[in-house]
């Protein structure tokens, strides 16, 4: 299993990258293309191809070696990823999109506790965390260089934690699924030639929250574990959400209000804005790896730390952008596109 495992590290990244590099030449690049909107920070269309690379690098050795819960989880990424390429072909309704997350999450949910007599009071909170995931994913899949090194980051950490638990199903898909994100990711670091679209950052962030909800039921961590490591997107993600709904914004509506956008409209490079959250994202993979071993009183610590530290964070940040002139006007006009 461990040359399996070593195979899944290093395959899928040079599937990804060949299948990128063969969709560039196809009629779908030209048709999927991200053209600048409300939302983006680019000036140029890009393709967004990126994501059908990583899932069929990916999804084939997960599928393979994974059991039963397992397949039907990756089968819901595989049933996600065909709704989001339509999504990026022509726009969907956010009616319709959002039914596709909630029933793939409540699948993966019954099939992850079909053995665990969980009540309907455990199921909802996981539906929930589950879809949330999937479209935070999406929404911080804005920058280059973002959303591929939270994959490769957050997934790797979730792989080795697997294997050091002794679930080998799960770390070779999250072993797969962090090397496939790394091939994207030669494409995607900026500057960008490539986007993962709809097609990718769906499914990978639903994955993030189904393998989340494996590895606790399979004894690999604790529910704490895939929260720290993923906290990067979920903190922006959720404060974004949270200042938006307090102003009524209408939460539907495309715009530039994350952090990591903010930060690049009030000046920062592509570059220096990926560094800086890959610096986060190392952090928060490494203390969670270092606190899965531990007691409840290390992990219950190192969440508590890592809550201070957010919010230092956060205020920090909100003080440089008021310094900026981005002091939340950027969630409430289009602003300018920057590449």
């Amino acid at each position: 299993m461990s040359t399996v495992l070593a195979a899944a590290a290093i395959v899928p990244a040079l599937v990804a990258w060949i299948v990128i590099r063969a969709a560039l030449a196809t009629a779908y690049a030209t048709r999927a293309a991200d053209h600048p909107n409300e939302r983006s920070l680019h000036a140029t269309p890009r393709p967004r191809v990126g994501g059908i690379g990583v899932l069929l690098a990916a999804l084939p050795w997960a599928i393979w070696h994974a059991p039963g819960p397992l397949q039907v989880v990756i089968g819901c990424a595989a049933a996600l990823a065909l709704v989001s390429a339509a999504d990026d072909l022509k726009s969907l309704p956010v009616a319709l999109r959002l039914a596709a997350h909630f029933t793939a999450a409540a699948i993966a949910v019954a099939a992850l506790a079909s053995d665990a007599h969980w009540p309907p009071a455990a199921w909802a909170p996981a539906v929930l965390a589950i879809a949330w995931m999937t479209n935070l994913y999406n929404f911080m899949d804005g920058s280059d260089g973002l959303a591929g090194g939270m994959a490769v980051i957050g997934f790797g950490a979730c792989a080795i934690a697997a294997a050091q638990a002794g679930v080998p199903a799960l770390a070779i898909a999250c072993a797969a699924l962090a090397s496939a994100a790394a091939g994207f990711l030669a494409w995607n670091f900026p500057p960008a030639r490539v986007f993962l679209g709809d097609a990718g950052s769906i499914p990978l962030g639903f994955l993030a929250g189904a393998l989340g909800l494996a590895g606790y039921r399979a004894g690999a961590w604790g529910a704490w574990f895939p929260v720290l490591v993923f906290s990067p997107f979920i903190v922006d993600a959720s404060v974004t959400i949270v200042r938006r709904a307090a102003r009524r914004e209408p939460l539907w509506r495309a715009h530039r209000g994350h952090w990591y956008q903010r930060l690049v409209l009030a000046g920062w490079s592509h570059r220096r804005a990926a560094l800086a959250a890959y610096a986060l994202m190392l952090a928060a993979a490494a203390s969670a790896l270092v606190a899965r071993p531990s007691g409840d009183f290390v992990q219950c610590g190192m969440m508590a730390v890592w809550l201070a530290a957010w919010l230092v964070l956060g205020w920090t940040i909100e003080r440089h952008l008021r310094r900026a002139g981005q002091g939340g006007a950027a969630s409430r006009g289009p602003g300018r596109s920057i590449d």
